[in-house]
């Protein structure tokens, strides 16, 4: 179900996760294969840019409960992203 670009993420899960924050995470845990896959696969699941989808991505990275719902996922991401900033 898409979700509005600007919906406010109301928790809907003990994890105080909004559905929408859950589900950037889902997306993320997949592997993908072909280029633009997820880039489909974020505008048509999801219903925003892919811009977007980075832009709350990297909120979550930094959100406690994000890495308590998912902390495999949310820990690789955090480390990429370290190795990124570390490259500049």
């Amino acid at each position: 179900m898409p979700y509005p670009p600007d919906e406010p993420a109301a928790p809907s899960e003990p994890s105080g996760l909004s559905e929408r924050d859950r589900a950037v995470l889902a997306v993320e845990r997949r592997s993908w294969s072909g280029a633009g896959a997820k880039e489909r696969a974020i505008r048509e699941q999801l219903g925003i840019s892919p811009t977007r989808y980075y832009q709350l991505l990297n909120v979550l990275l930094d959100d406690p409960r994000a890495l308590a719902h998912d902390p495999v996922t949310v820990n690789r991401l955090r480390r990429v992203r370290d190795a990124r900033r570390g490259r500049r």
